[in-house]
């Protein structure tokens, strides 16, 4: 079987036409948006083109306020939302997602910078709901920001499948901000990748990560704001879109050598 690329969308932040561009050009079998959408409109509305196609995972941004739940969660498409479950494509690939962000009063895992973390209080949302007051809770959960954090429920569910892929808000461990947690996810799955969000960078497009790689037993990587990866069906990453930020969020070092490279390519 030939497979069709899958899109993978760093961050929006409210800004939807290069995605509904890469998507007409590229003509993907999934485009995944890995979350901080934003959308000015109701996302069956801003991604009509791609309602057939497309899959998302919320990000922190997205319970900002209570419009931004009900333009992603509450839409259209939030049967789309692939926060604490794994989807099979038509081509068989199967994707799982765990959106969100971890937060202290919840759940804060060992994570940047080698902290030691803090064990959950709370399991599930419904649980968190069970403590907050009332005129704090949003409908039958605990206050709407919460709407953006990551429960153990989510990340024990997950642990129990499996799948090819794994999108996340957060960065798995390779990262210096990320959380080692994940890497724990991503082989209880056994995925051959993760990429993900948040961060707004692309280190591993500037750094040679084949070591940490091996090490994790799997590739990790961060798309960055508004960028866009493709992954064809031999599991190759290709950048369609650079992000924003990726260029001046990587390592002087890393830059400079990704430059000489680059020179070293034109030469005749």
């Amino acid at each position: 079987m030939s497979f069709r690329p899958i899109l993978l969308c760093g961050d929006p932040h409210g800004h939807f036409a290069h995605i509904l561009e890469a998507t007409g050009k590229l003509d993907p079998a999934a485009v995944i948006l890995l979350g901080d959408m934003e959308p000015e409109a109701p996302l069956e509305t801003v991604l009509a083109p791609l309602a057939d196609r497309v899959w998302w995972i919320p990000g922190n941004h997205d319970s900002d306020r209570i419009v931004d739940i009900e333009r992603t969660w509450q839409s259209g498409l939030a049967d789309r939302n692939l926060h604490g479950r794994v989807v099979r494509l038509e081509d068989g690939r199967r994707i799982a997602g765990l959106g969100n962000v971890f937060r202290g009063n919840v759940w804060m895992p060992k994570g940047p910078g080698g902290g030691a973390g803090s064990p959950p209080s709370f399991n599930s949302m419904r649980q968190h709901a069970r403590s907050t007051p009332r005129q704090d809770r949003y409908g039958d959960g605990p206050h709407f920001k919460h709407w953006g954090t990551i429960y153990p429920e989510d990340f024990e569910r997950l642990k129990r499948q499996r799948a090819d892929i794994l999108v996340t808000h957060e960065a798995s461990g390779y990262h210096p901000y990320g959380f080692p947690v994940l890497d724990e996810l991503a082989r209880a799955l056994g995925v051959v990748l993760l990429a993900h969000g948040h961060l707004h960078d692309a280190r591993w497009r500037f750094e040679d990560q084949s070591r940490v790689w091996q090490a994790q037993g799997f590739k990790s990587v961060g798309v960055g704001l508004r960028g866009i990866t493709a992954v064809s069906g031999d599991g190759e990453l290709e950048v369609v879109v650079p992000g924003e930020l990726d260029e001046a969020s990587a390592p002087r070092t890393s830059r400079a050598a990704a430059t000489a490279r680059s020179a070293e390519g034109a030469k005749p």
